[in-house]
């Protein structure tokens, strides 16, 4: 099976807000780029996918992840996250009805495309799947397969929330790069511990170093050579 991704995106003036711990305010438009680009790389790359929709209005991000091979979904009805997601899955099955679809963060940095095949065959045997985040709180995939609606309920307590819609969590080992999203610097530095695309590692390249940024921000992450590896 095959799926279609849907990858919602802020405009990047607005991304990452959390990360002002760690990144400045002209830092994290930049940051959240790099994160779907190097989210949207691997996905098309991954074996099960057999394409991807973004959902952005915004500019840059859009030609630029169009540029690496994936669609763009106007973000509407401007109802916020969930109702983009839906409004693009239903795009999505307009010419294609019998498409499996999952939504999956654009925030994962860290993603292997072999790891994501081993969540969307494992999605493939449930109506409704998810993987929860790396913190046991959020979610990162929600997938749908073919008949089923997504009906995403991303959020605060994603995991509770999507698990009460009667969606099956899916419980893998040794995919991590799967759950590991950004919000916080915390998040950012276990991604760049797991390795991250080289987007990530270049634009985290830029960050301050610990001595740099004091009174201003918390230990800030320092960008090692990417060890990301796209298996």
């Amino acid at each position: 099976m095959q799926w279609t991704l849907v990858v919602p995106l802020k405009p990047l003036a607005r991304a990452k807000s959390r990360l002002s711990d760690t990144a400045a305010d002209g830092l994290r438009p930049g940051l959240a780029l790099a994160f779907a680009l190097d989210t949207v790389a691997a996905a098309l790359a991954c074996p099960a996918v057999k394409d991807v929709a973004v959902v952005t209005d915004d500019a840059l991000a859009g030609r630029e992840l169009g540029a690496l091979g994936a669609h763009i979904v106007a973000d509407e009805p401007g109802g916020g996250l969930n109702a983009a997601l839906a409004h693009a899955a239903a795009v999505v099955r307009t010419s294609r009805p019998e498409t499996p679809v999952a939504a999956l963060n654009a925030d994962l940095p860290a993603l292997r495309p072999l790891e994501l095949a081993r969540v969307l065959d494992a999605a493939a045997e449930f109506p409704r799947a998810f993987l929860p985040d790396a913190a046991e709180i959020g979610t990162t995939l929600l997938a749908a397969s073919p008949g089923y609606e997504l009906l995403p309920a991303f959020g605060e307590d994603s995991r509770a929330r999507h698990r009460a819609s009667g969606a099956a969590e899916l419980c893998l080992d040794d995919v991590d790069s799967v759950r590991q999203d950004v919000d916080t610097g915390d998040d950012l530095r276990a991604a760049l511990a797991l390795g991250v695309g080289p987007r990530t590692a270049m634009a985290a390249a830029h960050l301050p170093r610990p001595e740099e940024s004091r009174g201003t921000a918390r230990t800030a992450p320092t960008a090692p050579h990417s060890t990301h590896n796209p298996s």
